[in-house]
């Protein structure tokens, strides 16, 4: 479903007319990421969101850069008990100790992945899928998961990340540009895969 906004241009359903949504669907949301700190930010935050709406997310996402040092996974990997209580005592963000702990064992997975010689930019962009012949033409053809999303959270899980199940790791697929769910009639749709999968 695609809705006609104010400033004439046609956007998927789901950024309504909340000025920040919209400009994260305009900005952000399907364009290709390949920033190792921007997608590990991306990658937790998508796991905060499990359960809330991503608009929560959005309107919290500068505290919790704040909170995280920037999601810098050299730093956040060296967090310990005391800054789990320190992130838990700040309301600014979601308080939920079971991300927050999650948050801190993606940073170390990423950390190993790094001394191991890896990246999760490899990682993520060596499980894209095709680009599609047409952009989705309806909102019930977009997917909750896929066969590569499940692929990428069973390789995630096994370098000991957590709250990255299929669904959750879709939506980071979405948001990163590893595919491109932006409808037809959309003024953002189409504009492809700019980086294929190696």
């Amino acid at each position: 479903m695609i809705q006609q906004a104010a400033d004439g241009l046609s956007r998927c359903w789901w950024c309504g007319d909340d000025p920040l949504y919209v400009a994260y669907h305009d900005e952000e949301w399907g364009r290709p990421l390949r920033d190792e700190r921007a997608l590990f930010e991306l990658l937790c935050l998508e796991g905060f969101q499990a359960g809330l709406s991503w608009i929560t997310i959005l309107r919290k996402r500068v505290a919790f850069r704040e909170a995280f040092e920037g999601f810098d996974p050299a730093v956040v990997a060296g967090y310990g008990e005391r800054d789990v209580e320190r992130l838990l005592s700040l309301p600014a963000i979601v308080r939920h100790r079971g991300k927050i702990e999650a948050t801190i064992a993606n940073a170390q997975a990423v950390e190993a992945m790094h001394d191991a010689g890896s990246t999760l930019e490899e990682m993520v962009w060596s499980h894209a899928p095709d680009a599609r012949e047409a952009a989705l033409a309806h909102r019930d053809e977009v997917p909750q998961h896929t066969a590569e999303s499940a692929e990428l959270a069973r390789a995630l899980r096994g370098r000991g990340m957590r709250f990255v199940g299929p669904t959750t790791v879709y939506a980071f697929m979405q948001s990163a540009g590893v595919v491109d769910d932006h409808l037809a009639g959309c003024h953002r749709a189409g504009g492809g895969i700019a980086c294929p999968r190696r």
